[in-house]
């Protein structure tokens, strides 16, 4: 049966979704089967592995809203072992359509339950929010790891995302586990990031991946091509912290 991980944080622009990205790549290509689900309606996981909407003939959308079969939903990636759940923008409509129904933070644990015996991994790609969707990723998750930007503001805001956490623990999952935080963005010569990693691992000892992600330009280019850096630039540092995370990952069992 797989392990369900959602990489959630409710502040964007911390490489939530890069990070989601690679980590599955590289989950695969250590010969893991892998499920990318896309519960952003931005849509950016699915575009940065080269998806378009017009290649897409039935999304996450249908599968949470219409209940059709999510095996129609599932798409394969250029990335052996590696498929994808991908979002449309009718997603951003299910957080005002399931407001009304009945069990609503566990349509995408009903969704994933049909599939979860057919794969290693499931990773969730969450939106940057702390809404009804964000919710749907952790009921259905076993573990969450926590993109945190090296920069100033990175332990604003973690405070609320830990106490969303821990209220989904004690009324919707109680098995959800918080598999640990990973630094992202880091620049190891700027004297405040390297500050922002020792107080990381001061207050959150034992919850810090020890694989620490760089600030890098080909990181972020990749997803302009529709590839992960596995593919894009696999001998980019960054490249070798995330193929360092995955590896971590597959560690914790």
């Amino acid at each position: 049966m797989s392990k369900i991980i959602s990489f959630i944080n409710q502040k964007g622009g911390v490489g939530k979704t890069t990070s989601a990205v690679n980590t599955a790549t590289y989950l695969a290509s250590l010969g893991k089967f892998v499920l990318l689900v896309d519960l952003d309606p931005q849509g950016n996981a699915t575009s940065g592995l080269g998806i378009t909407s017009e290649n897409i003939q039935s999304s996450l959308y249908e599968a949470m809203i219409d209940y059709s079969d999510v095996r129609r939903s599932i798409m394969r990636t250029d990335m052996e072992g590696l498929s994808i759940i991908p979002a449309t923008g009718d997603l951003a409509g299910a957080n005002v359509e399931l407001v009304g129904e009945e069990n609503r933070e566990y349509r995408l644990y009903n969704v994933l339950r049909q599939i979860r015996t057919e794969y290693d991994y499931i990773i969730i790609d969450s939106p940057p929010s702390l809404g009804l969707l964000t919710v749907n990723g952790l009921v259905a998750s076993d573990a969450v790891i926590i993109p945190v930007q090296a920069e100033y503001y990175a332990l604003e805001g973690l405070g609320q995302l830990l106490e969303t956490i821990d209220l989904v623990r004690q009324s919707l999952q109680p098995q959800l586990a918080i598999m640990g935080a990973v630094i992202t963005m880091y620049d190891k010569r700027n004297r405040l990031a390297r500050q922002v990693l020792k107080e990381m691992r001061e207050h959150f000892p034992g919850y810090v991946f020890k694989a620490v992600i760089p600030r890098s330009v080909r990181v972020a280019e990749a997803p302009s091509f529709g590839q992960s850096i596995a593919t894009f630039a696999s001998m980019n540092p960054g490249a070798k912290a995330y193929k360092a995370l995955a590896a971590e990952i597959i560690s914790h069992g």
